[in-house]
């Protein structure tokens, strides 16, 4: 697929076209009391690869960033982008083992520590980069060894930036809100490419604050913001206020989907619509919920282009496994071709994740294909389990996984993590769960934790759980 050539297909063919077409209005927010305009920021991204050329910084080189959630290391990211070096986003609080790995394993020209001050302003340079060229390496959570380094291309984050704002709506009279990082694709690929395509306002938090997040969004007059993993959940813990409705927010995007219920509660609460998106770091162009739809507890549709159209596709596997194929595709993962002919077959990316499709054209999420646990014979998805844990009042979080059996298959294992101030009772919370689901699926081990680990992005971190079996577990049978 080519994309028009009147269609920006880079990221800097991106940010010219904003600052061409919106360069007064204000752009980018979250550094204090500093605004930045589009045009501004295009000539800050300028001057900035001004100034790494001239430390030797070339186009195809990988440059290690450990980037945190602000303006000036978005420039920083986007003036890598620029001049075609290869960006590796890091996080910042990686230690000094996990750098090194990285380090090991992508072995970049350059590191960069700290952006440093403000770069003298610049006009952008001309085009540097061609769309299929590679603009960032998004590193993953391996579960075990090492981690994989997902290469992205110019055109699979200006494709994302020119479909987010129609999948939800969004114009130049939005302002997007995320304290999602910059070392993953959620942040960089829908909120900074979205915003620049649409002419809407950017804001950047480096951190995730429950408590702070409704005032935020009316200090910076955001419209909408990004959430995963847990943070809805998280944000709901908060003490009611009578004002939580009175926010300027009118959008949140997130996934997986909240119950309907939950989702219902948590958009009455805060005055707000959810919609509901899948993706992966492998692809921008996953699934969403269709405008004006509102297809509960689903993933979606197959997302396409405002413009293009019909560029993403998606089927079924035998097994259940979602794949997709579309032009946003990762070409795969660095310095690993066993891994990239395994997960991109045909042109086909398959996601890992078990689906159902649903007669309206939405599907269904059902589990990791690698958390599915087999158990008596049977297929079970620790989502389910996890959900009805989830909805006991005295429950805060938890997590499902298989541990090994004397027998043969797998037992089931269940994490909780109590709500403050309340006692459980593991052996009733068993009863409670054994009335809700078949027997094979009810957790023989249980086992209290005071949280459970967590990824940057707020996702349950399972393979930091204890393996297998632990003397702090219960064996209720």
């Amino acid at each position: 697929m080519t994309t028009p050539g009147s269609l920006p297909a880079t990221i800097p063919q991106v940010l010219r076209a904003a600052a061409g077409r919106d360069g007064e209005a204000p752009w980018l927010h979250g550094d204090g009391d500093r605004m930045i305009t589009f045009a501004e920021a295009a000539a800050l991204v300028g001057g900035e690869v001004r100034a790494f050329a001239a430390r030797g910084v070339r186009h195809g080189d990988v440059v290690m960033l450990v980037a945190r959630t602000t303006p000036r290391d978005l420039i920083c990211w986007l003036a890598l982008t620029t001049l075609g070096a290869i960006a590796l986003p890091v996080n910042p609080r990686s230690t000094d083992r996990e750098l090194a790995a990285l380090v090991e394993q992508a072995k970049p020209a350059h590191v960069i520590r700290d952006p440093g001050p403000w770069p003298q302003p610049a006009g952008l340079p001309p085009d540097l980069v061609q769309p299929d060229d590679l603009a960032v390496l998004i590193p993953t959570s391996g579960t075990t060894g090492r981690s994989k380094l997902v290469m992205q291309t110019h055109r699979a984050y200006a494709l994302a930036g020119q479909g987010f704002p129609q999948w939800l709506g969004l114009t130049s009279e939005d302002r997007l809100m995320t304290t999602l990082p910059l070392f993953h694709i959620n942040a960089p690929a829908y909120s900074v490419m979205g915003s620049l395509s649409c002419g809407a306002g950017l804001v950047l938090l480096p951190r995730f604050s429950a408590r702070a997040l409704l005032d935020d969004a009316r200090r910076y007059g955001a419209t909408e913001f990004n959430a995963i993993g847990a943070m809805l959940e998280i944000l709901m813990r908060q003490p009611e206020r009578p004002d939580d409705a009175d926010n300027p927010l009118r959008l949140c995007y997130t996934g997986p989907a909240p119950a309907r219920e939950r989702q219902l509660e948590i958009e009455r609460r805060f005055g707000l619509e959810i919609v509901v998106g899948y993706a992966l770091s492998e692809t921008p162009y996953g699934l969403i919920w269709p405008r004006g739809g509102r297809p509960y507890e689903t993933l979606g549709t197959p997302r396409q282009h405002p413009t293009l159209g019909t560029i993403n596709h998606a089927r079924v596997a035998e097994d259940g496994e979602l794949l997709l194929r579309n032009p946003a595709v990762t070409p795969g993962y660095w310095g690993m071709p066993d891994e990239t002919a395994k997960t991109i077959r045909d042109g086909w990316l398959h996601t890992g994740d078990l689906v159902t499709a649903n007669p309206d054209g939405t599907y269904t999420f059902v589990a990791r294909k690698k958390e599915v646990i087999r158990r008596r014979g049977e297929n079970l998805s620790p989502l389910e389990v996890e959900e009805t844990l989830q909805a006991h009042p005295d429950v805060l979080e938890c997590a499902v996984m298989g541990v090994p059996s004397e027998l043969t298959d797998e037992e089931v294992k269940a994490f909780v993590v109590a709500v403050p101030g309340r006692e459980l009772d593991l052996a009733a919370l068993r009863e409670w769960t054994a009335a809700r689901l078949a027997a094979y699926k009810v957790p023989r081990f249980w086992q209290q934790l005071d949280a459970l680990p967590r990824t940057p992005t707020a996702r349950v971190a399972k393979h930091l759980l204890p393996n297998g079996h632990s003397p702090e577990e219960h064996d209720l049978g």
